[in-house]
């Protein structure tokens, strides 16, 4: 007799067809504004891949939010209190180039329209790396992007804030163009409803953070988390495509951290960027991110192209 299954995942298992068949009955139309904004995010994004996949799941995070919102007036009720504002907290894990940057500017245009009045923002956890001479002082900078070369402290502290309804909030602001945290300068945070917090370890729960003595996981903060997955082999491919258009543009601004890769052969660049991936991306993903996949909600997998096939969501 062949096993069931569905006895033996916590999720529900939809192929791209049956998840945008999800959405048919559902008064989901994108704007003229929303169409432009998205084409500005990712050129190569398809209004398919919007329409089958993140109007959708979109949908879907509006009702956890209703839920979400509901249970904040049952709680003031409770409490006798006039004022009691949780903002909602949605994180978004996966691999180096990925697309998960992508996936949260998606989704924060189509939540803010959905969501009226509500203010949707996102944050990258780049935000909490240690500055490069923190890095280099403690010998990390080939670890840049492992939970040890992030503020463990200060990503807590930031989301304990956002999660108390704090009504302004700081985080420091990280510079791909330096690829360093840009000295004295912030993004602030003001009477945030949702946040799409995005980075490499925020499902992280193992001894790494215990280790850096903070038993609080910026996982206990999020409300419903999404995990971007790919084959390894497509990841690596990604990024070295991204590293060589990066060479082209923002590698040759003389202010670029890279800017030395500019002015490189491309077949040594490919080398490089191979090299990248295998001693420091492809290593964090395997030690450290793909052992947090089971511990989204939901789970979205990309097959060529970015393209994606299939759509874990936690029962």
């Amino acid at each position: 007799m062949k096993k069931d299954q569905s006895f033996t995942t916590p999720y529900l298992k939809f192929n791209r067809q049956q998840w945008h068949s999800l959405s048919r009955s559902l008064p989901l139309v994108l704007t003229k504004e929303q169409i432009i904004h998205l084409k500005n995010i990712d050129e190569e994004l398809s209004l398919e891949e919007v329409t089958k996949i993140y109007l959708p799941l979109s949908f879907l995070l509006n009702c956890y939010f209703s839920s979400h919102l509901k249970r904040q007036i049952l709680i003031q009720k409770f409490l006798g209190i006039n004022k009691y504002h949780i903002p909602y907290i949605i994180g978004i894990a996966g691999s180096v180039s990925v697309g998960k940057s992508t996936t949260a500017n998606i989704l924060k245009i189509l939540l803010s329209h959905s969501t009226v009045d509500q203010k949707v923002e996102v944050l990258t956890t780049d935000s909490f790396l240690y500055t490069n001479k923190v890095l280099q002082n403690r010998g990390l900078m080939k670890k840049k992007g492992f939970p040890q070369s992030y503020d463990t402290h200060g990503i807590v502290r930031f989301i304990s804030a956002i999660k108390a309804g704090n009504s302004q909030v700081m985080a420091p602001q990280y510079s791909q163009l330096i690829y360093d945290i840009v000295p004295d300068s912030y993004t602030i945070f003001e009477k945030t409803d949702i946040l799409i917090l995005e980075g490499l370890n925020i499902l992280q729960g193992s001894i790494d953070q215990l280790q850096n003595k903070c038993p609080i996981f910026v996982s206990d903060f999020i409300d419903f988390s999404i995990y971007v997955d790919a084959p390894e082999a497509l990841l690596q491919k990604w990024y070295i495509n991204r590293f060589l258009k990066l060479r082209k543009e923002e590698f040759n601004n003389p202010a670029s951290y890279f800017h030395c890769y500019s002015q490189i052969p491309e077949s040594k660049a490919i080398k490089i960027a191979i090299n990248i991936w295998k001693e420091i991306n492809g290593l964090n993903l395997k030690k450290h991110i793909l052992p947090t996949r089971e511990r989204a909600n939901l789970i979205i997998t990309k097959g060529k192209n970015h393209i994606i096939d299939e759509v874990y969501l936690r029962k």
